[in-house]
């Protein structure tokens, strides 16, 4: 059982001390938070240990690896801090808000000769994983376009004052949902080339209304398009088109797979717990077991990606080219 800190203990970072508790292969035994008011009760709530500041949990030799929940501009520095006192590191997506950055943060921890993990947790549902073993397996012919969305009501929901700051949270629901789509989008796709966009705000934050539109070229070929919307009902949906066949997700446990000539076929999945699926997986990556399955490649890709969407939107929608 892998031991862990974790730096950051807001609503996302209880979150991740529940799914800890619920691992069979990390549990959370030290948190840390620069709010000592309110991280203190938090820490005591789920039995672990409590710091203020980073360096006094490197002190507990109970800790094996450290994970990273605390605002976005925060990670980089943190990473480097935590990689350099030779802690593997879990970072919340998104890694970083640049492409540069997310170099130096993989940089940080190949030089501190550590792990790098970051929390897609959404790469781990059953459903993704499955289309992206029937697309590796031909079914869906050459790949032509894909198609997503994600919406929740995270603009009006688990409210904290930094995540309606746009330095923190840049174009609309970019942080909180469209990241989402565009790992799924590296993971099914590979990585884009170059993006246009639309931000249309009816109302800004907090509680925002707002939603985001972008089209993508892929580096394979392909097209895509993807929207975000910070204040509608949780919904997500992700669907590549073949020259052969389509398919589609919209639910955790469930995809549709449309062959010319054929009734569509219905495929179902168990639900999972991703928050748990992902602490694990980097537990077995740090063990050696099994490689954390978000390669540097793709954590760098996801972040040249967003970043390139945030130009466009400071840009007036105008088309920008990915960063490779």
């Amino acid at each position: 059982m892998l031991q862990a800190g974790i730096i950051g203990m807001g609503w996302w970072g209880q979150m991740l001390l529940k799914a800890g508790a619920a691992s069979g292969g990390l549990r959370f035994v030290h948190g840390v938070s620069l709010n000592e008011e309110a991280g203190r009760p938090i820490a005591e709530r789920h039995g672990i240990r409590f710091s203020g500041r980073v360096e006094d949990m490197f002190q507990d030799s109970a800790v094996q690896a450290v994970v990273i929940a605390t605002p976005h501009s925060t990670h980089l520095p943190l990473i480097r801090q935590v990689a350099a006192a030779g802690y593997p590191v879990f970072c919340e997506k998104p890694l970083t808000l640049t492409r540069a950055e997310a170099v130096a943060a993989v940089e940080a921890c190949q030089a501190a000769g550590v792990p790098l993990a970051v929390g897609h947790n959404r790469r781990f549902l059953p459903t993704i994983q499955a289309m992206k073993r029937i697309i590796a397996e031909g079914r869906l012919g050459r790949l032509l376009h894909i198609e997503g969305h994600s919406s929740n009501l995270n603009s009006s929901q688990n409210f904290a004052a930094w995540r309606a700051d746009p330095r923190e949270s840049p174009a609309g629901g970019m942080t909180g949902t469209g990241v989402h789509v565009i790992d799924a989008f590296t993971n099914l796709a590979g990585p884009a080339k170059r993006v246009t966009t639309q931000l249309v705000v009816q109302k800004t934050a907090p509680d925002a209304r707002d939603a985001i539109t972008v089209m993508l070229e892929f580096a394979n070929g392909m097209s895509g398009t993807f929207s975000a919307v910070r204040a509608s009902p949780r919904y997500g949906r992700v669907h590549v088109f073949g020259d052969k066949a389509n398919l589609e997700t919209t639910d955790d446990t469930e995809i549709v797979l449309r062959e010319d000539g054929k009734p569509p076929e219905v495929i179902r999945f168990a639900e999972v717990d991703t928050l748990r699926a992902e602490l694990e997986a980097f537990a077995a990556a740090i063990a050696g077991t099994a490689p954390y399955p978000v390669p540097y490649a793709e954590m760098i890709a996801n972040v040249a990606t967003f970043e390139a969407v945030v130009k466009s939107v400071a840009a007036g929608g105008a088309p920008t080219a990915v960063e490779g």
